[in-house]
């Protein structure tokens, strides 16, 4: 019998080899991605909402150096996520018509910047709410099954790794800023109704395929820029109320995830607890490489975000990297690095 040989150029080899280093790396098909600004990766830019970042100096350090409408300096930490599962560097905006469902098939993102679990919350300033998010993802399932075939399509839907971001705007947009909610539920009722909501959604993502998820709790929202410079009872330091609500409601979320996991065959959600690795950059930031944590790095760093973090602002930092927040409610590209790196351990474990 005579065996065929065949003489690979270098550079042939080279994209052989490459291909399957990134096959063996991405053991999910696709990120997608549920959420608010802390993964929107520019599906704001698309709708009418003040609610944006698509323009400098967001975006500075982004590869091109060019905003986006990611809330940040440079990327965020789902797009960490998905390279580091070898799939692409960054997860496109669904909304955002420079991509089709080619690019969609490896990575999607719904996130809208400013919303909630709370459809009111989303109404503050008109951005998308969490039920439109999920009627996007069935709009999405219909391209993907029309584009590969109902197989593959299924396929990459149950194989994909959900990522969900979103909560903090629940609290500090909408109850403790206006009074409807205050007025209908102690802060204790609310953050029921917000866990009745987040069980609604899970669900539904799960009768829609999902299978493996990555659900984020709330971080020390008492330790961001603004809410440091609005603590009138310790002025510039940490609220603890704040931060307390942000335990106690992760705690609530736990306990979620730890009921869906028993109830939905098949079903593996992973609780990402954000509380505890950004409490210790925030208290300890020369750990991490970082200097700067009280404040942020556009503007004064205590105020600032949206449209008053502009390009003209003569006291934004030269070097992000230095700050864990860009921004006075967003973490600077590096944080984002660092907590994703932090996840992925676990993910890896996890969904293997």
């Amino acid at each position: 019998m005579v065996m065929a040989t065949h003489n690979f150029s270098p550079s042939i080899l080279c994209i052989i080899l490459t291909t399957l280093v990134s096959i063996a790396g991405a053991k999910v098909p696709a990120i997608i991605v549920f959420g608010d600004s802390s993964v929107d990766s520019g599906n704001n830019n698309f709708i009418p909402t003040m609610a944006r970042a698509n323009f400098e100096p967001y975006g500075r350090d982004f590869p091109g150096g060019r905003p986006t409408g990611r809330f940040c300096n440079g990327r965020l930490s789902s797009d960490f996520t998905s390279e580091a599962y070898g799939l692409k560097r960054t997860v496109p905006a669904y909304l955002d018509p420079a991509y089709n469902i080619s690019d969609f098939a490896t990575g999607v993102c719904f996130a809208s910047a400013g919303t909630g679990y709370d459809n009111s919350t989303a109404d503050v300033l008109g951005v998308i709410p969490l039920w439109k998010e999920v009627e996007y993802f069935k709009e999405y399932q219909q391209k993907l099954a029309a584009y590969l075939g109902h197989r593959k399509a299924e396929n990459i839907i149950r194989g994909s790794l959900y990522l969900v971001s979103i909560g903090t705007n629940d609290f500090l947009e909408n109850y403790y800023t206006l009074p409807d909610r205050r007025s209908q539920y102690s802060i204790s009722q609310y953050q029921d109704y917000l866990i009745g909501i987040a069980e609604v959604f899970l669900k539904d993502l799960y009768k829609l395929g999902a299978r493996k998820m990555s659900f984020t709790g709330i971080s020390p929202m008492g330790c961001l820029p603004l809410e440091r410079v609005t603590n009138m009872n310790d002025p510039f330091s940490c609220s603890r109320s704040y931060n307390d609500l942000a335990v106690d409601f992760n705690g609530r979320l736990r306990r979620l995830v730890s009921k869906l996991n028993k109830e939905l065959v098949g079903m593996r959600i992973y609780f990402a607890n954000p509380y505890d690795i950004i409490w210790d950059i925030v208290t300890k930031p020369d750990l991490y490489g970082l200097e700067v944590a009280s404040s942020a790095c556009c503007g004064t760093g205590l105020f600032e975000m949206g449209f008053l973090c502009g390009q003209d602002n003569p006291l934004t930092c030269s070097d992000a990297n230095k700050y864990v927040f860009w921004d006075a409610f967003h973490p600077t590209e590096r944080t984002n690095q660092i907590v994703s790196n932090y996840f992925f351990k676990h993910l890896k474990n996890v969904f293997h």
